[in-house]
């Protein structure tokens, strides 16, 4: 999304610092304060995000209510010091293919939350609770969305078993870990992956909550047989699972701390036969590709590439060489040359695949990024908006409507598809974040600090939460309905702020 100037927003209201409103060294920072406080003899609650332990001798292992109540606290947390990757298509399709595996999955409860990292590190990780992460890394490693809904699988096979809780109940009387040490282990993994200097600054803390939060091997034997379970039901193609296996043991030779997942999750050789045995059982048979994984994977590549300019020529070299998807190459190489902004280029390249598939809604979409790249904003908007009539569900459509919406000048209507969407997808913190933008640029300062204050809960900044509703509640003297509920979201907040201080 393009940035608004704080010009044109009415007196006195700024816009919200650029999603996501977070620093990276700051994270960092943050992440390695935590993992000394977690790793000291007397564990004490760490400062700004501590959590309820998952269970202790005491009260034995929470239960699966408390556990997503838990696992709600623990995003929040998580997205206060992370960067997290707000693109909505790659969104979408992360949410497909999870959805594809959890109903073919043993997980009871399946309110999920996905969570992105803008990240080019080889992770994904479950949350008890019911959150799923994956770092923008893991569709570079993968080839195939086999290879991809393989981690997944695994993933989700880790929170139908509970393994994390077990684990809990088997340490009682040793170190036990918490969500809280979690969330320090994985906000070193989102924030150092890459960073030589500060992966050798924490490389002692991180190998010490390794060695607290590393599965047993024999909840890896069990994610392993039941994550391919699930896959082989959802029609997907089993021999995957030692291919992505060799591929992570493949990428441990060349750097000298291994991707953050096979941290957690050894790969050893007899761990892929084992996975290679077992695939055995199934017939070996032709799976179709996944278009949409290669084109999601060319975002990607755009996104971590340099500079678009280098993403050309990356594109440009699969296009006339060797590619996994000569396709999803040229898809790339559309979106880098409107980057750039050699637009006859990318409408070129885009005209042949557009009339082969008149309605794939990436192809859409970046055709309508060309239109509003040459300031042709009707035209941008006249294709999401017949693209909607047919797939009015779409996240990736609605997102790129209100975008281009606000970057129009078209304010009234942006908010209004914005009020819509937010009440049909409340979690999403991005949402809320251009409906914040939006009623700031039409002057509707109380829309404006209602709509940050769900941003800030998210995204786990209580105070600010706070001084959003406050402000709110000033504006609503006179509206009785209002008032009420703001001072009801205002005890919501104090609860939550409560809860992590807990």
């Amino acid at each position: 999304m393009r940035c608004h100037r704080a010009s044109h927003y009415p007196q006195g209201v700024a816009p919200i610092v650029p999603h996501p409103a977070r620093h990276r060294l700051s994270a960092c920072l943050a992440a390695a304060a935590l993992c000394a406080t977690l790793l000291a003899p007397t564990a004490a609650p760490a400062s700004g995000i501590a959590l309820p332990e998952l269970g202790d001798a005491a009260s034995g292992i929470v239960s699966p209510a408390q556990e997503y109540q838990l696992g709600q606290s623990w995003l929040r947390a998580f997205r206060s010091q992370v960067p997290t990757f707000s693109d909505a298509q790659v969104h979408e399709y992360l949410e497909q293919t999870l959805y594809r595996l959890v109903g073919h999955s043993q997980l009871r409860d399946r309110r999920l939350e996905l969570i992105v990292v803008k990240n080019p590190t080889m992770n994904a990780f479950a949350v008890p609770g019911g959150v799923v992460g994956v770092h923008t890394g893991l569709l570079l490693y993968a080839e195939s969305e086999h290879q991809l809904a393989s981690v997944l699988a695994h993933e989700l096979a880790h929170l139908s078993q509970r393994h994390f809780a077990r684990g809990v109940e088997q340490r009682q009387n040793a170190s036990t870990p918490t969500l809280a040490a979690l969330l320090a282990s994985l906000v070193l993994a989102a924030t150092a992956g890459g960073d030589a200097g500060l992966a050798a600054l924490t490389a002692t803390q991180a190998a010490a909550l390794d060695a607290r939060l590393r599965f047993s091997r024999q909840n890896e034997q069990e994610a392993d047989r039941i994550g391919m379970q699930t896959m082989v039901e959802a029609g997907m193609n089993p021999h995957a699972v030692p291919e992505m296996f060799e591929r992570m043991l493949r990428a441990t030779r060349y750097t000298r701390r291994p991707p953050e997942f096979l941290l957690t999750h050894p790969v050893t050789e007899s761990r892929i036969a084992d996975s290679r045995n077992r695939a055995q059982k199934y017939p070996k048979k032709q799976f179709p590709e996944s278009l949409d994984f290669h084109l999601m994977r060319a975002r990607i590549q755009v996104l971590h590439e340099k500079t678009p300019g280098e993403s050309v020529k990356r594109f440009l070299s699969e296009i006339e060489g060797e590619s996994l998807s000569p396709e999803a190459a040229r898809y790339g190489l559309v979106l880098a040359a409107t980057a750039t902004g050699q637009l006859d280029r990318a409408l070129f390249t885009l005209a042949p695949m557009l009339e082969k598939r008149p309605g794939k809604i990436p192809y859409l979409i970046a055709h309508a990024d060309l239109e509003a790249a040459g300031d042709n904003y009707p035209a941008a908007l006249k294709i999401l908006e017949d693209a909607l009539q047919v797939h009015p569900n779409s996240h990736a459509l609605t997102v790129r409507y209100a975008e281009l919406l606000m970057q129009s000048g078209n304010y009234p209507l942006c908010e209004e598809v914005l009020a819509d969407y937010s009440r049909r997808r409340p979690k999403d913190d991005y949402v809320w974040y251009l409906l914040a933008e939006v009623h700031g640029l039409a002057g509707n300062i109380l829309g404006v600090h209602r709509a940050r204050a769900e941003y800030f809960i998210l995204n786990g900044v209580y105070d600010k939460a706070l001084q959003q509703l406050n402000n709110a509640l000033k504006l609503s003297r006179g509206n009785f309905h209002l008032t009420a509920l703001l001072r009801e979201r205002l005890r919501d907040v104090r609860d939550m702020r409560a809860q992590a201080e807990l």
